[in-house]
């Protein structure tokens, strides 16, 4: 059958018919309020979308699969040896040296002080076979210093290696506050850098551009799109003006984005840094050359209740990172927000990535997402917006002006505070969490707990080297064997740069914190805070609020007390006070609360209950229920949080 009569016995529908059908369904409801979403940026979602036509392929420098990548991050050079090797033999080919003064180490990371404390850490590891990234915050120069020293002792050029150094002051200084001293001051050693680097005949990239403490810190896509560009365009410029050629600069960078839980906005953000590097290298008079582009799944989405789903966001970011063109994915372990994980936990990890790879060949197909309307469209939009944030941030001077000033701060801060209202109110939900959660959930394992400081405390900057230390004289000192801590200069140097630092949190933070409160009552009394779910009417009429109550208490750590109804009220009521609640939530149909809510909040606040709930808007019920007794009315859109917060200060008052 060809096309032409597929097409008169099925004729293609178009987009009028489509909202046609959809405009009966809704019955007068606004199309737009009911059907289309919007992000953080305000860019509209659209239900549907047609074929993009004659849309741009974005390619990579190198076609085929990602990179997968494992973090060395456990503290002791041997044991993280041993981590190492078993990811490696796992199907794991690349690796992120982090180190425990990186924020992105969150409590852990490599602690090495010496080439020979590095050597350990990577004892086996034949360094010409395998990639290597550095992930050491701000004292980023000082420990390439000692990873160069150590390919140097090993006899290998450095030109075999594909390393990326991970130089990034400007990220490191957004994440804790601090530049070792001015920018000026800063970008001419990254100039010299890149020099005795050259000089070396070193091949990789040597800076990043990081959008890590920007996502952390709460930043939308677009936030974080135009921090990413503002800082490799801050790079490009310090590199030209001290002598090195822009073709040369831009090779020395790399970037990395972080893949969320949410696929379309991941797909859309990867692609769209691809086509706005290459806006800025037109803008530079380049022709557009492929960047290098990692990917790390996000820990601002990771939550420590129920960490199996971990799993799943872990799984939807790689996928999604994947098929948005990155060349290198790491995918954090999903106990990391419990603690440093074991082995079991980073072979999942590894394992996630090589069965989207080798099962599912995601690694097959370049830029799959190309020509989707609904990907397209997403694309542009970020572009547009993206560009736009971006030229706010040069406006104000570049990136390091608009983080000295608090602008760029101010901006994220604004989009984290909606961020947390959604949270709040589940607009955002988190299975495991603040939706579907489980308070019998058992312990995972870690190697060791999460530090009780790891989230607010940061490795202090390097201080600053004295002006005639070179890197080349920083790899020469550590091939001697000098200690990374002597690396910085025992005379005072330039004053360091301070800034507002970005905060890094978890989204899931705040409903964890009522699970902590409820369970450290329960370790003090035996018993878990408790409400009773009045159920009226029958099974049928109860169900749906029932269970929405269920998830709503039980997301704060207080246990609710089912049933399938009862006979009278005189039976509610016995069994509620033998229940050994100290609240209760009435739960059933509009219907029955009509003929029934008033009476049964009357019984229950006259048997002793403290705090009285109804399941559900209350509508004209609204003042009658609040004199029977009812003091808060749960339903989907209210301050779950704030609710849940005033119960838990009154049970385990």
């Amino acid at each position: 059958m060809d096309d032409l009569t597929l097409a008169s016995e099925f004729p293609t529908a178009t987009r009028e018919q489509w909202r046609g059908l959809i405009e009966g369904v809704l019955k007068g409801s606004d199309f737009d309020r009911k059907l289309v979403g919007r992000t953080y940026d305000g860019l509209e979602i659209q239900p549907l979308y047609p074929k993009a036509e004659k849309a741009p392929r974005l390619s990579r420098a190198q076609a085929g699969p990602w990179r997968v990548v494992q973090r060395i991050d456990h503290p002791e050079p041997s044991t993280a040896n041993e981590l190492a090797l078993a990811d490696l033999e796992g199907g794991a080919d690349a690796l992120v040296l982090t180190l425990n003064k990186a924020p992105s180490a969150h409590g852990f990371g490599l602690r090495v002080d010496t080439v020979e404390d590095l050597d350990r850490a990577l004892s086996g590891i034949m360094l010409d076979m395998v990639h290597l990234r550095l992930d050491a915050g701000g004292h980023g120069r000082q420990t390439a210093a000692l990873l160069l020293a150590l390919i140097e002792r090993r006899e290998h050029k450095l030109s075999d290696i594909f390393l990326d150094l991970g130089l990034d002051p400007i990220g490191a200084m957004a994440a804790t506050g601090k530049l070792s001293a001015s920018w000026d001051v800063v970008g001419v050693r990254c100039v010299q850098t890149l020099g005795d680097l050259e000089k070396k005949g070193f091949t990789g990239r040597a800076f990043l551009a990081d959008a890590r403490p920007y996502h952390e810190a709460g930043a939308s896509e677009a936030q974080e799109l135009a921090a990413v560009l503002a800082t490799g365009l801050a790079y490009l410029r310090a590199l030209e003006a001290g002598g090195h050629s822009l073709d040369a600069a831009r090779r020395s960078l790399a970037f990395l984005l972080v893949a969320d839980v949410d696929e379309f906005l991941t797909v859309a953000k990867f692609r769209a840094l691809r086509r706005l590097w290459a806006r800025v290298e037109e803008a530079c008079g380049l022709v557009p050359s492929p960047i290098h582009l990692h990917a790390e799944t996000a820990w601002r989405m990771m939550t420590r209740r129920d960490p199996w789903v971990n799993m799943l966001r872990g799984t939807i970011a790689a996928f999604s990172a994947g098929i948005g063109g990155v060349d290198a994915v790491t995918v954090l372990p999903f106990t990391a927000a419990l603690g440093l994980p074991d082995a079991f936990a980073r072979r999942i990890a590894r394992n996630t990535q090589l069965i989207l790879l080798d099962e599912s060949n995601l690694g097959r197909v370049a830029d799959p997402a190309a020509g989707a309307g609904g990907f397209e469209a997403l694309t542009d939009a970020l572009c547009d917006k993206a560009w736009t944030l971006f030229q706010e941030i040069e406006r104000e001077g570049g990136i390091v002006a608009s983080l000295t000033k608090g602008a760029l701060q101010r901006r994220i801060g604004e989009t984290r505070s909606a961020r947390e209202k959604a949270v709040a109110t589940r607009k955002d939900p988190i299975t495991g969490t603040s939706e579907y959660p489980n308070l019998h959930e058992a312990d995972v394992a870690v190697l060791m707990p999460m530090p009780s400081d790891a989230k607010t405390t940061h490795a202090p900057i390097a201080k600053a080297v004295q002006p005639e230390s070179s890197f080349a004289s920083l790899v020469q000192a550590s091939s001697e064997g000098a200690p990374l801590s002597s690396l910085t200069a025992s005379a005072p140097g330039p004053t360091p740069l301070s800034v507002e630092p970005l905060p890094s949190h978890r989204v899931a933070e705040t409903f964890e914190r009522l699970r902590d409160m409820a369970d450290a009552f329960f370790a003090r009394s035996g018993t878990r805070p408790k409400v009773f779910l009045a159920n009226l009417g029958p099974v049928a009429a109860f169900t749906a609020r029932a269970t929405f109550a269920k998830n709503f208490f039980e997301a704060g750590g207080i246990e609710a007390i089912g049933n399938d109804g009862f006979s009278s009220l005189d039976d509610l009521i016995a069994t509620a006070r033998a229940s050994g609640a100290k609240f209760a939530c009435l739960c059933s149909s509009d219907e029955i609360y009509q003929s029934h809510a008033v009476d049964a909040a009357r019984a229950l606040s006259k048997a002793g209950f403290s705090g009285l709930y109804l399941s559900g808007r209350p509508g004209e019920l609204k003042d009658d229920l609040a004199k029977a007794g009812v003091t808060e009315f749960i339903f989907v859109g209210c301050d779950s949080l704030a609710i849940l917060e005033k119960s838990l200060a009154m049970a385990t008052a």
